[in-house]
């Protein structure tokens, strides 16, 4: 971060969520003043069943080691995103997650290794064969089908979940990340905030109820609805749908947006269009990384500032 602040380079980070059109309608409720002071914050992200087993169990994010942690893999940019909703990066953080389900003490009895050699298959929710079949049969020849296969057959799916990783029972793999972990957070002025990340849930948007002294926010990714305390008028907001919350929906228009800011930001020379600059994400990258201390250590860690304001 001194390095590109002292060269005068630009310099924008992949946070996706900050330049998506929702996050741009929540954004502009809270500044407005429309909620009051921001109190507390309520978000979810339901990573879901199937991605968690896909990504999480038996793909490349399974092991810290290899990899890195849960909540950096997956949801660094949630607590990216709750730094730029309440405005502030957080100060004091806690956390408590396990790795409780993916586990062989869960393995149902007779289970085999593979998934296509499994005689209680049909019976498991995390079925490969099921998942990668369904997608392929369906033509969805895009992620997480396109992860698994390059060719795509029937005979290279078949091939690939007999003797590739993702045909690997869920309670058979070498995964070591969580697979649920909450996060409580402190801001500046008193504020807080508490994030969930759980693998047992429908894939869907994040979710998010945002608490302030005038009214109430509550947002599921694609629709807003403000509740204000005084007239007891609700307000629903709905963004312009901009795709899917995934890889190959654009994340919600988070990838065009933030090309858009950077390029943009380029030909003006005006940086105050990247909303994901090194400051911002070495804030939200300390805040994960004090959140895993947390949860490994049973503490409440106190967030570091940047080397230069420690010393202001």
């Amino acid at each position: 971060m001194a390095a590109v602040e002292q060269a005068g380079v630009m310099l924008a980070v992949g946070h996706v969520l900050r330049y998506t059109p929702y996050t741009r309608a929540v954004k502009q409720v809270v500044e407005s003043g429309q909620l009051g002071d921001i109190m507390s914050v309520q978000h979810l992200e339901p990573v879901g069943f199937w991605h968690q087993a896909h990504s999480y169990v038996r793909g490349n994010w399974r092991r810290a080691g290899l990899a890195t942690t849960m909540l950096m893999a997956k949801s660094c940019h949630d607590l990216d995103w709750l730094a730029y909703i309440v405005g502030r990066p957080p100060l004091r953080v806690a956390s408590f997650g396990h790795l409780t389900h993916f586990t062989a003490a869960n393995r149902p009895a007779g289970a085999a290794d593979r998934c296509l050699s499994c005689p209680v298959e049909a019976d498991c929710p995390y079925s490969a064969p099921r998942l990668y079949r369904g997608l392929l049969e369906r033509g969805e020849h895009r992620w997480p089908l396109s992860v698994v296969i390059e060719d795509f057959s029937a005979d290279a799916l078949e091939e690939a979940l007999r003797d590739g990783p993702y045909g690997r029972c869920v309670y058979a793999c070498d995964n070591d990340v969580v697979d649920h972990q909450v996060v409580a957070l402190e801001f500046p002025g008193g504020a807080t905030a508490a994030f969930t990340m759980t693998a047992f849930s429908q894939a869907a948007g994040r979710a998010t109820r945002l608490f302030g002294t005038r009214g109430e926010l509550t947002g599921d990714g694609r629709a807003i609805r403000r509740y204000d305390f005084l007239t007891g008028a609700e307000r629903l907001i709905t963004p312009a749908p901009s795709g899917a919350m995934n890889a190959a929906g654009g994340h919600g228009g988070g990838d065009a947006g933030l090309m858009d800011a950077f390029i943009s930001a380029v030909a003006t020379g005006n940086r105050e269009l990247i909303a994901s600059g090194p400051r911002e994400s070495l804030a939200s990258h300390l805040a994960v990384f004090a959140a895993e201390r947390a949860r490994r250590s049973g503490t409440v860690e106190t967030i570091p500032l940047p080397p230069e304001q420690a010393s202001a």
